[in-house]
């Protein structure tokens, strides 16, 4: 098992373009990726700067509270998206130790820029978490370069596996952030020092630490390996490609995008204005 494990760490390295040590797989759906992230960044107290544009900023904020950080939202309206002057200024007026970001907010069908933002964050001393669940493998993302120091996704969305198991790596200074932790933290399932010696993260011998989802992982390993042999720049482009041609015929039946620049539409989640003259609480319930 150690070697699947071993080979995913290397699949998510590659979907996340990033080098860094820390990355594993956690036993659990993107939202527990969230947690994992927020309970062994945050400590009680810390200033915690989220962006709530949608649910999982909401979720984020929330998960923040419990922890005891001092959780400072920056709310927008669904369908905003927050530009580096923005950030700028919570930053400089918060002073956070980490940022929340939600690079494809499913909820609404925005494609958050991310291009500058860690290097901003780093200016003021703070990291930059980002959900990556809906838009990881859809869209370009490059971990390192675009200097995130925490990202996490789910196995479920383009990766196309079952749901159950997610993804999450972490820079070299967030990992300093969890190692020199004057708080445990209140989760020991997600406890990053224990999964990172359970996932070969570090020099010391491996030591079991839950029984984790074999089947999940092994479809993890699979679906990973599938777009590694694909290729993410290919990935990108047919889900380019797929997003233009539903647009357009969208909008050729009459229909109206929720999300009104193209450049911020996130290409795998479409979301359409509900029409006048019609209750969206009837079209959800008709729907679902």
């Amino acid at each position: 098992m150690y070697q699947i494990m071993d080979e995913i760490k290397q699949g998510i390295q590659y979907v996340f373009q990033t080098r860094n040590r820390l990355t594993l797989a956690i036993s659990g759906s993107g939202h527990c990726a969230l947690e994992a992230a927020l309970v062994n960044i945050l400590e009680p107290g810390d200033s915690f700067l989220v962006g709530v544009n949608g649910i999982w900023g909401q979720r984020a904020a929330e998960i923040g509270e419990r922890i005891g950080a001092s959780v400072h939202p920056m709310i927008k309206d669904p369908g905003g998206h927050y530009t580096l002057q923005e950030v700028e200024e919570g930053l400089a007026q918060h002073k956070p130790v980490l940022l929340f970001l939600t690079h494809g907010e499913s909820s609404s069908g925005v494609l958050q820029p991310l291009d500058g933002y860690g290097e901003l964050c780093h200016r003021y001393k703070c990291l930059l978490l980002v959900d990556s669940v809906a838009s990881l493998g859809g869209v370009p993302l490059h971990m390192d370069q675009q200097g995130i120091d925490v990202l996490y996704s789910g196995s479920q969305k383009v990766l196309n596996s079952p749901p159950g198991t997610s993804l999450i790596s972490f820079s070299d200074e967030a990992a300093n952030k969890i190692y020199t932790r004057k708080t445990k933290p209140y989760s020991f399932y997600l406890d990053i020092k224990w999964l990172a010696n359970f996932w070969g993260c570090d020099d010391k011998p491996r030591t079991y630490h839950h029984t984790t989802p074999v089947i999940g992982l092994y479809s993890l390993r699979e679906s990973l390996a599938l777009i590694t042999e694909l290729g993410l720049e290919n990935s990108w482009r047919q889900h380019r490609e797929a997003t233009t041609y539903l647009q357009g015929r969208l909008q050729g039946l009459g229909l109206q995008l929720f999300v009104k620049d193209p450049a911020l539409r996130l290409p795998t989640v479409t979301t359409v204005a509900v029409p006048a003259g019609y209750d969206w609480r009837d079209i959800v319930s008709y729907v679902m």
